[in-house]
């Protein structure tokens, strides 16, 4: 077993026990691998390690690993950084999931441009929790509006919410 291998492993053994301690289906937790900046063949060997879910920044660094391993089965692509709207078609045609959605405009441009031989584009909100000016997202108490837009569009499915944490000591 090599070392990607070990790697996803001993993080599926840590989600398992998590998901035991706190009463939960370990096999309802889902290890989203953040792939940005490795190359597709690092991608292909952790699929072929089990992993299915990859999660990207940046809408054409990831086109390029997606048409690049396009012939593998069950794998799923999750945009999770800022999208801008210039790139909301490509990443309505490309990915599975929007895990950034922090604008109407954006679920708009996403929900118009999702090809109709897909599945409805899962989203997630975007909330800025702690009002970080370094991060993006809408400020909570806007977030139930944005939610009722995003799920009103008949080409996205709202999933739930994503929001980073502001780092703090404990």
């Amino acid at each position: 077993m090599g070392h990607l291998e070990k790697g996803l492993q001993a993080t599926r053994e840590r989600i398992d026990a998590a998901a035991r301690a706190a009463g939960r289906d370990p096999a309802a937790v889902r290890l989203l691998a953040v792939s940005k900046t490795f190359p597709a063949a690092a991608v292909a060997a952790a699929w072929a390690a089990g992993q299915r879910c990859f999660g990207e920044n940046f809408v054409q660094e990831a086109v390029a690993k997606i048409e690049a391993l396009a012939g593998l089965q069950d794998i799923e692509w999750h945009l999770i950084g800022p999208l801008q709207s210039n790139k909301a078609k490509l990443a309505a045609e490309r990915f599975d999931w929007v895990q950034s959605v922090d604008r109407d405009k954006i679920a708009r441009a996403l929900s118009a441009a999702r090809p109709p031989d897909r599945p409805p584009l899962s989203v997630c909100i975007q909330v800025n929790g702690s009002g970080e000016a370094t991060k993006a997202g809408v400020r909570p108490g806007e977030a139930r509006a944005l939610a009722a837009a995003v799920a009103a569009l008949p080409r996205l499915r709202l999933r739930g919410i994503m929001g980073i944490p502001e780092p703090t000591t404990d």
